[in-house]
């Protein structure tokens, strides 16, 4: 955390204070600084308490040596400079949202942060655009569009913060959601990750917000309609935990990378995003990992944030489509598939690619895009 205390003001005169006897008992330690090493200055208790005193006209600051006096002037700079949480936006041909989610970012940070947006390979000037317009943003430009888990780790590599909070360039953080988001982690070292109140312009809350893990159990529900029915109920209306308030904190198995933050210590555990998902779903199989390794996920609700999305061209949309269809089966391949039969992991395939053969038919005929699509 920032140091608060401030340096004491000289209030040099021609008489020589008068020092009481506690205070000279205190003043020992610093009239020998001049001995020891800068490093061993910052965090003095006695160093600290006479500045404090100082500062705040109870007493009389001391003169200090210099070296002690720079020591801690660096290590305050080294403390306001260094981020809490780092900000990694992965950005691909959304230019307009990108500057938009920047600026609300920039306008709406309670505390120190550092932002890094990864270009991946965009075509619409994003990147130009990021630096004209932000020359504080780290920015890192992919070679190629390598797919969103990629592009996140190559963000984590440059960050350095406590926490870092995975955010879409469709999401508008709100006022202090960012500082709710880390003071959640600050309290709860049990704690791994933490989803916002993403909601959409209409104030509709965004399912991948707070959902659970799709066991084929809930992708059946899912997928015969039975979730839609009953969705505030347990049984059946887990997916999205339909079944708790909207309004209250709670545990989640999963939220979104469109606006997720992450302990650094739990990349440290548990590894990076796996880059087998190339679109959708590496932000759950993190997050089950996560929950593998001892972890918990945390749905805040008093963090808020507004997700804008683009309307995607119908290209957009046949391959969004397909790579959503692809990550189910990537996920359940690798979490679920060892636990069923040969013919149960077969019904598992042929309903994910038939939900895609059905929604993409949907598409054509209509020419709009299919609910739950």
């Amino acid at each position: 955390m920032v140091d608060e205390a401030t340096d004491a003001s000289d209030q040099a005169s021609g008489e020589e204070d008068e020092v009481l006897p506690d205070q000279a008992a205190r003043l020992q330690p610093l009239q020998a600084g001049a001995e020891r090493p800068l490093g061993s200055f910052v965090h003095d208790p006695a160093i600290l308490g006479w500045r404090l005193l100082g500062a705040s006209g109870g007493g009389v600051a001391p003169d200090l040596p210099y070296p002690l006096l720079l020591a801690m002037e660096e290590r305050e700079a080294a403390e306001v400079a260094e981020p809490l949480v780092s900000v990694v936006v992965v950005s691909h041909n959304v230019k307009d949202l990108l500057l938009d989610c920047l600026t609300a970012l920039h306008q709406r940070t309670d505390v120190p942060i550092e932002v890094i947006v990864v270009d991946n390979n965009s075509k619409d000037g994003s990147a130009a655009a990021v630096e004209e317009g932000f020359p504080a943003v780290r920015l890192h430009r992919m070679r190629k569009d390598s797919g969103f888990g990629r592009a996140h780790n190559a963000g984590l590599e440059l960050s350095s913060g406590r926490f870092v909070l995975l955010l879409s360039p469709e999401v508008m953080l709100k006022p202090g959601c960012i500082g709710e988001l880390s003071d959640f982690l600050l309290v709860r070292p049990d704690v791994g990750a933490v989803s916002p109140r993403l909601t959409s312009p209409d104030g509709r809350l965004v399912e991948g917000a707070r959902r659970a893990f799709p066991t084929p159990g809930l992708a059946l529900y899912r997928l015969v309609g039975l979730s839609r029915l009953f969705p505030h109920t347990r049984r059946f209306g887990r997916h999205n935990f339909g079944y708790l308030p909207a309004d209250r904190p709670h545990e989640i198995d999963a939220g979104t990378s469109a606006c997720l933050m992450i302990r650094r210590a739990a990349f440290a555990k548990v590894g990076q995003f796996d880059t087998d998902y190339f679109m959708y779903g590496e932000d759950l199989d993190f997050c089950y990992r996560l929950k593998q390794g001892g972890w918990k996920v945390f749905y805040v609700p008093a963090a808020e944030a507004e997700r804008h999305s683009g309307v995607p061209t119908p290209e957009e949309s046949r391959r969004h489509r397909y790579e959503m269809h692809s990550s189910m089966w990537t996920f359940h391949h690798k979490h679920y598939a060892d636990e069923l039969p040969a013919f149960g992991n077969g019904l598992v395939w042929a309903s994910i690619w038939t939900r895609w053969a059905f929604l993409s038919g949907w598409s054509v005929v209509s020419r709009t895009n299919p609910p739950g699509d």
